[in-house]
Formats: structure tokens, sequence, C-alpha cells
């Protein structure tokens, strides 16, 4: 696809968000107020995807869904909610949008494969399926017969969605969504800065683009940016830890990754209802409640790790403002957010299938403590550095680190010192009480760890790898606003100098990936990948290039309508396998079988589907009664399907419907 074409998927996917964001905007002011711009830019997102969603569930277009936003624009300008004063005013959080689209754009620009390293073949075989046939609940690309109620799919349906919408297609959408996701982040952490600490309301949006202190360690000790990246993630042994940085250099756009943006929109929310809740009217109270309901509603669709954090974590805030407030909507407010958030997608928990949880472990050897701070020493560093006063007055707090040490849990009780000095102290700021969620949250990594599919060593990977995510959204935040108060009460710097140094730091940012053309993993995946300058938002041109055949005979599945399943091979995971369900989002019998083994537990399906597979490729008695048992209508055979298997195919019952590139494709016949 050429640059063009791609420029103009890029205006139209800006366009919806922009018209989404703008429809929405007016109706958030008596919450809000001049915090309702910015905050329109993710809320709208919440809403778009409960529009579509509901139309998905009743087999309506979801198109449809914009007409919900025609009418609350429609019904803006009938009231003269749009001033263009007042909306120039407002244009720096559109520049704030930009510059985290931009940045974000500009790193998947250099690095825009859709490989089978990591996860980004599941996540563009969902994203896929859900652009192909939207539907709720989705079909699982990987299982033919079966839908996504064993997963998280929300985000993936949201941005399905807007391709949809805008006519984008998959492997384009798939590099827009980290820009989405970052762009739509970066505005409300600006927002959320401005609240809490004024001049240096930039500070939180660090939170999304720094790096622990291990990879600068590496780097300067030689490692390349990706290798200083991966050791890390590896820090920490049966364990992985991601930051967001990492996560959009590596490209998957994974669910937790996708969710970022409402994380940091239910912080920003929260941080408001800590700071204007008392000045609030009823109407302004209510609609605050249903933000709030709709935020930790989209939370466990979008990924369920963040919701066993924030679950618990607005729980305790709710009850910590009825206990300041004591009056009668603050309790409505403790009771109505959850029955909001429980009730806004109630329809999905009465669909979910939920395997691979089993329960809540503990009593895995302790973290090593130069690891642990590795990772967390810069955020520490300044929470300590904010309770030293503290620390000096109540020396005798220091003795809660005390049981830890003695039981060898020394990075428990690294800990346990802050948190402690946090809690006692008998007025808690905003930032204060998002450092003792983060840290609530690493020290319950610590000592538990939920029970799944992976044991032994790997016992607390998932655990360690969501868990200490969030707490990078939480502590991170926390950290850097009570370093931007600090900071605040210093002499200020220049108005002029401030701007400037804002523009240069801009235009570095979305520079910055394009001039250092960084390379993160190219030539990890067994891909030769096209000579230098391969610059695209493309996910899938390098099958162009390197694999014609393929990427042909996908475009050919892609102009199939229907109700079509597809036979190809399976071979594990993490290999080029599963790649024509992944990229054309037809469902195939079995994609890759351990994703859905730690989805839907071990059954039958885990021998019968594989070995059935290789009896429709090699057993020409069986094919058409194995196909049809699956329903499955095309059967694909490229160079990895002869690789596999002995094929054999027999002579009647299959329609020769492709044939070019070494690639043949058979549809069964009735």
């Amino acid at each position: 696809m050429n640059l063009l074409l791609q420029a103009w998927d890029v205006l139209l996917w800006v366009g919806l968000l922009k018209g989404l964001q703008m429809a929405l905007w007016p109706r958030l002011r008596p919450a809000l107020g001049d915090f309702a711009y910015p905050a329109a830019y993710p809320a709208s997102l919440l809403l778009f995807a409960l529009a579509t969603w509901y139309c998905g569930l009743l087999r309506v277009p979801v198109a449809l869904a914009l007409f919900l936003f025609v009418g609350l624009a429609v019904y803006g300008i009938r009231r003269g909610d749009y001033r263009s004063g007042e909306i120039r005013s407002f244009l720096f959080w559109d520049a704030v949008f930009a510059v985290g689209f931009l940045f974000a754009l500009s790193v998947r620009f250099v690095n825009p494969p859709v490989g089978y390293f990591s996860e980004q073949y599941m996540n563009h075989a969902f994203l896929a399926s859900v652009i192909r046939e939207p539907v709720v609940p989705p079909l699982d690309p990987w299982f033919a017969g079966g839908h996504l109620t064993v997963y998280y799919y929300l985000g993936h349906w949201l941005m399905g969605s807007i391709a949809i919408v805008t006519g984008t297609p998959s492997e384009v959408a798939f590099n827009l969504i980290p820009g989405t996701v970052y762009g739509t982040a970066f505005v409300a952490l600006y927002a959320l800065g401005h609240l809490i600490t004024g001049r240096w309301r930039w500070l939180p949006l660090a939170v999304l683009l720094l790096v622990p202190p291990s990879v600068v360690w590496f780097v300067a000790r030689g490692s390349d940016l990706y290798y200083a990246f991966q050791d890390t993630n590896w820090i920490i042994p049966g364990g992985r830890v991601e930051f967001p940085v990492f996560s959009l250099f590596l490209g998957n756009v994974h669910a937790f990754e996708m969710a970022v943006f409402n994380q940091v929109f239910l912080i920003f929310l929260l941080g408001f209802m800590w700071c204007r809740w008392g000045g609030l009217g009823i109407r302004g109270r209510w609609s605050l409640i249903l933000l709030l309901g709709l935020s930790v509603g989209s939370m466990p669709l979008l990924c369920s790790w963040d919701a066993l954090v924030y679950a618990p974590a607005v729980a305790a805030f709710l009850l910590a403002v009825l206990a300041r407030e004591r009056d009668r909507s603050t309790l409505a407010a403790a009771v109505a957010v959850p029955a909001v958030a429980f009730l806004v997608y109630l329809p999905y928990y009465l669909d979910l299938e939920p395997a691979g949880i089993g329960g809540i472990g503990w009593g895995l050897p302790p973290t090593d403590p130069l690891a642990f701070l590795a990772i967390w020493g810069f955020f520490l560093a300044i929470i300590y550095a904010a309770v030293a006063p503290d620390i000096r007055r109540v020396p005798v707090a220091l003795a809660v680190a005390v049981p830890a040490l003695a039981a060898g849990y020394a990075v428990l009780a690294i800990l346990l010192v802050p948190l402690a000095y946090l809690l006692l102290r008998r007025e808690r700021s905003f930032p204060s009480l998002l450092c003792i969620a983060g840290l609530a949250v690493l020290a319950f990594c610590e000592i538990f760890y939920f029970q799944e599919m992976l044991g032994g060593d790997y016992s607390r990977f998932n655990t360690i790898f969501k868990f200490y995510f969030d707490a990078w959204i939480l502590l991170g935040t926390g950290s850097l606003l009570l370093a931007g108060k600090w900071l605040a009460g210093r002499r200020p710097v220049p108005a002029a100098a401030r701007k400037g140094a804002a523009v240069a730091a801009a235009i570095a940012l979305v520079a910055a990936p394009v001039a250092l053309d960084v390379d993160i993993g190219r030539g990890l995946l067994g891909i030769d990948y096209p000579p230098a300058g391969y610059h695209t938002l493309d996910g899938l041109a390098y099958l162009e290039a390197t694999r014609p055949g393929e990427a042909a005979a996908i475009d050919f599945l892609r102009t199939l309508d229907g109700d079509h399943r597809i036979v190809e091979a399976e071979n594990g995971d993490y290999g080029y396998y599963s790649r024509v369900s992944s990229f054309s989002g037809i469902p195939t019998i079995l994609g890759q079988i351990g994703h859905e083994l730690t989805w839907r537990g071990n059954g039958p399906w885990y021998t019968e589907r594989p070995a059935e597979i290789r009896a429709i490729y090699e057993d020409p008695e069986r094919t058409l009664a194995l196909m049809e048992k699956y329903n499955a209508t095309l059967l694909y055979v490229g160079e990895p399907e002869h690789e596999r298997y002995d094929v054999r195919l027999p002579d009647r019952g299959l329609r020769l419907i492709y044939d070019e590139g070494g690639v043949r494709i058979y549809e069964r016949a009735g």
C-alpha cells in the first residue's frame, strides 16, 4: 500500500476520533467544566465502544453508533455550544493529543511488521476477525465454532469498529492503534497534571516515556536498545516486566496495552473527584458518577487484569471520599459507581466462559532486591524523598520493615516503609493515594500470585507481567505528580522559555524514532526484510517482498464474502503458522494451540483438533467429512502446509478457486 493511501487512512482515522470528541465535549461540562474538552477524548472512545458493542450484540451495523454522536453534535449546535473563540482557547489540548499520536505513529512507522514474535499474530487475528464479521461475542479466529467469550476483547472491538467506519484495512489499523492510545492517554495525563501541579502539568506524560534504570545500565554497557529492553524484560526470574514505551516499540497492541488510555482516564476522573467533588452540583456529580461507572465497567472487557487492580482501588477510594464528605450524594456515588460499572456490560458477563485462574497462591521465593530496584528505583527514590520529613518526625515507624526483613523479604521491607508513612499522614494528597495504590500492588506481588496454567518457576509470570504494568502507571504517575508539586514550589521558569522548551521537546519526541531509525527486533522473526528504508504503516507490507504468493492469496481471501471457515496448518505457537486466519480474520479449526489452552483449559479438543487437521490434509477418505464437521468451507495449501503434512487431497468434493504463486485454495462443494 503506497504512502498516500496510508496518509488518507490516518486522516480519516484521526478525523473520526476528533469528531467523536467534539460531539461529546459539551455534554461533559456539567461535571468537568474546562476539563470536559480533554476528557472527551477518552470518554468518547469508551462511549463509542459501548454503542458499537451493543450494535454487534443486536446484529446491526456498527456504523449506526455514529447516529448517537451525530445526535449529540446536532443538539450541541442547536444549543450554541460550539463557539469559535472558546474552541481556539482549547486547541492546546489538541496539540497534546497530536504529539502523543504522532510520536507513537513514528515509532510504528519504522517498526511496522505484524510478525509472529510475541503476540502480534494473535492481536491482529482478533482485529481482523472483528473487522470481517463485527458480531458480539466476536468469533474466535483460532477456534472454529468458538467465540471470544473466553477472553477480554473490547480494545480489539473498539479499534476494529473504528477501522470499519473509516474503511481502514486491518494491517494499517494495527499500527494506528498505538497512536490512538498514546494520544488519548497524553491528553488525560496532561489534564491530570493541570489539575494537580499547575506549571509542571506535562510531567505525568513521562510515565509513558520513561524506562527503568536497568535499561540505561544495559545501554551504557554496550547493548542496543532492543536488547536492553529485553534484558530488563526478564530481569526478575519467573516473571516478565513490561513498561509502556517498550510495549509501544514492540508493537503488540495487546489488550493491556490498548487499555492504558482507560487506566489514565480513570485516574484523572478519580483525581478530579478528589479535588473538585465538593464544588459540584447534583447534575455534575451524577455526570461524574456515570463517567466513573463507564470507565470502571469497561475495564474487565478491555483487560481483566486491570480490573483486579482497580476494582478494589476504586472501592477504597470511594470509601475515602465518603469518609471525608459524609453526605448522601457521596454515599450514592459509592453505591452507584460499582452498580453502573456492572450493569453497563451485563450481557458480557452472562456469556463469559472464564478459564485459567485457579485461585491465589503464595510462598514463592522473594524477589532479588537489586533486580527490583533496577525496575522501580527511580520512582521509589522520589517517594522516599517525599516521605523523608515524615521519617525524621516519626522514626519509630521504620519498624514496619523488621518482620519482612526477618523473613528474608527485603523488597517487601523496601515497599512497606513509604507505604506506612503515606498511610500515617492525616492529610493525603491525590498523588499520595496513587503511590499508596502502586506500592500496595507491588507488595501483593511479592507475597501472592494468581494460580494459572503456568507453574514451577513461572507460577507468578502473569501476575508480575500484568500487575507490574499497572503498578508502573499508578506508582509512576503518583511519584511524578509528587515531583511536579515539589517543582511547582521552586522559582518559576520564564513563560517564554517554558513554551520554547515544550515546542522543542515535542518536535524532538515526534522526530526521534524516524531520525534514529530505532530498530526493535527487526530480523528476529525469521523474516528476510526488504532493503533499508522499510518505512510504512502497512504491517503486512513485508509479505509482498518476502512471500508474494502468500500476500496475493491473503488479498484474495479478503475479497470473499460469506460465512467462511478455513483449514490451514497447525504447528504450535510463535512461528509462521496460523498466519492465514490471523491476516484474513477467517476462523480456522485451530490456531496457536498454547493460547487456546490458556483460554479454554485442557479438553478433548487439545489432541483431537491437531490430529483431525492432519487427517484433512493427509487422508483423502476423511477430508470432506472432517471439513464438514467443523463447517470449514475453505482449504488452504501453501508452503507451510507442505512442510507440515504429506498433502494428499480427494479428487472430488473440492473445487479449486485459487492457484497462484505456490498457493492453492479449495472450496468444499455443497
